[in-house]
Formats: structure tokens, sequence, C-alpha cells
């Protein structure tokens, strides 16, 4: 009978453990990283100040810092993503966006790409206020480009899942700024 109670006893303390182990994989959570959501194979910086850096920066080929850094020269624009997490709006673009292959491909390769979630103190990003998500993009000569917009009037730089097709036109638009102006 002991043996019976010692046993039913160790089944139950196993039972218990192992559904508090699961329980407790469960509310475990990856760690969060730069992307947030938009695209864990691409580089992000970390702040306004750095894509800048890298969106003007030209170093020698014969420099140190040039192999750490080379996958950010070249002319390439920054591609600026306000947004809030709490946001419904900004949780649906960034839902497309991480999913749309031809924007990951682009934002990987040939953009410098910073997402916020709070406004910098640059009010060339906030031209006609500040509103999430809204997207813009820096050229290499540090100029923000009023010229590339979203399609609504009241806010020039929003995107919603729906304006992809355009968000596309637009990165490509921006690289070709780029080979004709600069």
């Amino acid at each position: 009978m002991m043996l019976h109670s010692a046993s039913a006893l160790c089944l139950l303390l196993v039972t218990v453990s192992s559904n508090l182990a699961i329980a407790i994989r469960k509310e475990k959570r990856p760690p969060q990283t730069l992307s947030r959501g938009w695209g864990d194979d691409i580089t992000w910086v970390q702040t306004y100040e750095e894509g800048l850096f890298y969106a003007q920066k030209r170093l020698s080929p014969y420099s140190f810092v040039f192999l750490a850094v080379q996958k950010f020269l070249s002319k390439k624009p920054l591609m600026v993503i306000h947004h809030l997490e709490d946001c419904q709006y900004s949780q649906g673009l960034k839902r497309v966006f991480a999913q749309n292959e031809e924007i990951q491909e682009m934002a990987q390769n040939k953009f410098i790409m910073l997402n916020l979630m709070h406004e910098t103190t640059d009010k060339n990003l906030s031209p006609d206020g500040q509103y999430v998500p809204r997207i813009m993009f820096v050229d290499p000569s540090l100029t923000v480009r009023a010229d590339i917009t979203g399609r609504y009037s009241n806010r020039l730089y929003t995107y919603e899942p729906q304006d992809l097709p355009l968000l596309i036109e637009n990165m490509k638009k921006a690289l070709r700024l780029i080979q004709i102006e600069l």
C-alpha cells in the first residue's frame, strides 16, 4: 500500500513539474532584436545618427574599419520606419513588410535600415506631423526625400498593408534617384 502511494505521489510530482516546465517554456520569449519583427535577416542600425553616418560615410578601402562597415557603404539610402508596438496600423504594416520577399531582399541588400519607436530630434523626419506608421527615405547627401511619399494627402509618409506595391515602387525610386542625382 505504501509503495503504491509513493509511486502515485512520484507520478503526481513528475506531472506537475512537467506541466510547470511547459508553462515556463511558453512564457519565455526570444530576445528582442533591432528588427523588432520587421525582418530578422536585415542588418539594422541602432540610431538615426548611426544611419546618417553610414549613409554619408565613404571610407577608404585601406581603412581597418572598412571591412566591418563595408555592407553599409556604396551609396545606400537610409530607410526610416517610425512605428509603435501597440499601434494596430504599425502591426499590420510590419506583418506584411516582414513577409514580402522583394521588400526584405531590397531592405537587406540595398538600404541602410532603421526602425524607430520614438521621434528623433530631426524635424525633417516629421514635416507633416508625428504619426505612425511613417516611412521616410534619406539619401547619401543626407537629404530627407520629401518627394517619395505614400498615397495619402493628410499623412504623406504613411503606408497601410494594401500599399505594399507603392512602398516597393518608392524603394526602387529611392535607389533610382541616387543613381541619377548623386
